[in-house]
């Protein structure tokens, strides 16, 4: 039932074709759609529904990429919500990861740039995001950084809703492949994660040192923003998530899934990075994981950025942005004078959400001021 609640609300806003960042409506279908959706639930209570059943009909809602700016937002949260189901049942809608470029899909083993610059930025997206989700408030830190650097900039779009550590897994040979292909010298490559984007690179960091993959020799600089180092408690009965959803009308309709939890949801919460935290254990149980550890790469600088949705005063080095808290941003045991980036690597922005960090002139200034310096690097 839930299930069809949410694809009725989606396919709804999908009518009304409402800008991404709209307004989010939670209702029924209008018309002859709606009256097909109340038979599909008379249907279901006597039967029961699959995913597949109610899912894979969206694709012909769908445009093509391109024409309709909705269209990757619905699919990249069907894609966190439920990829890993996705991608067991080889559902249509499962995003395959791969590099973009100017929009377009990239062969990352092929010489896909004539005359590269020496230098590449590679974006990762958070939870139920793809690289679109980058531009906000008319900003791109990603643009702003190649320009600035004189680098290639370069994203990566993936099914959230995987085990981080096999996206974490599956990164590691792209930039392997990106890296081989490379038309002139490897480049120096700087990785920038939002949300559990950063965990996703700290995955692929651990597992190309652990093949010996010769791309992880190449990593000029290591960024995260917003990034739950420590875990975060948005999995706990879905309230982190349905903010998420809640900020487009194409993504609302999944705040009556909250209890469905994706193994990337899972994950994100224990803040795991490994295959034997999860492998062979019961990820929804209260002691279900078993985090280890996963240092950063040694040599490589490494700088961590956080939101305090406190504007000011004592309150700022306690509140997080809403969704991750300070500490666990802050790469902070449980022990504050522990933590993974010292204090001149890490930084706060003040009455800035989880989300708005993305869009923060304050965040890029400081990225800038980070960065640049390492140009000649």
């Amino acid at each position: 039932m839930r299930v069809t609640d949410a694809v009725e609300t989606m396919h709804h806003n999908i009518i009304r074709r409402r800008g991404v960042l709209g307004r989010a409506v939670v209702e029924p279908a209008p018309g002859l759609t709606g009256f097909v959706y109340r038979r599909v639930r008379g249907v279901t209570r006597l039967a029961g529904t699959t995913f597949d059943a109610l899912l894979t009909p969206l694709v012909a809602l769908f445009p093509r990429s391109g024409e309709w700016q909705g269209r990757d937002a619905v699919i990249a949260a069907i894609n966190g919500v439920l990829g890993d189901h996705l991608e067991a049942t080889r559902n249509p809608l499962q995003i395959r990861m791969h590099l973009r470029m100017h929009g377009k899909v990239v062969d990352a083993g092929s010489s896909f740039i004539a005359n590269p610059r020496p230098r590449v930025i590679v974006m990762v997206h958070g939870l139920c995001m793809t690289d679109t989700h980058w531009t906000r408030d008319s900003h791109d830190h990603g643009q702003r950084l190649a320009s600035d650097l004189d680098a290639e900039l370069v994203h990566l779009r993936y099914n959230s809703g995987r085990h981080i550590s096999t996206n974490g897994a599956a990164l590691a040979q792209l930039l392997d492949a990106m890296v081989r292909g490379w038309s002139s010298t490897p480049p120096q490559i700087t990785l920038v994660g939002h949300s559990m984007g950063g965990l996703v690179i700290r995955s692929a960091c651990a597992a190309a040192r652990a093949a010996g993959s010769a791309w992880a020799q190449n990593i000029n600089a290591l960024v995260f923003i917003g990034t739950p180092h420590r875990g975060a408690p948005l999995e706990r009965h879905g309230h982190g998530v349905d903010r998420l959803f809640s900020a487009s009308p194409y993504t609302v309709a999944f705040t009556k899934l909250s209890s469905l939890r994706s193994a990337g949801i899972t994950d994100l919460r224990h803040g795991s990075m490994r295959d034997g935290d999860w492998r062979g254990r019961d990820r929804f149980a209260r002691d279900g994981y078993a985090c280890a550890p996963v240092a950063l790469p040694d040599g490589v600088p490494a700088f961590t950025i956080a939101g305090s949705v406190a504007k000011s005063g004592r309150l700022v080095p306690m509140v997080g942005d809403g969704l991750v808290p300070l500490a666990s941003a802050l790469g902070q045991g449980r022990d504050a004078s522990t933590s993974d980036f010292p204090p001149s690597r890490s930084f706060v922005a003040r009455n800035t959400g989880h989300l708005d960090l993305l869009g923060s002139r304050a965040v890029y200034a400081q990225l800038r001021d980070w960065l640049v310096p390492a140009r000649s690097a």
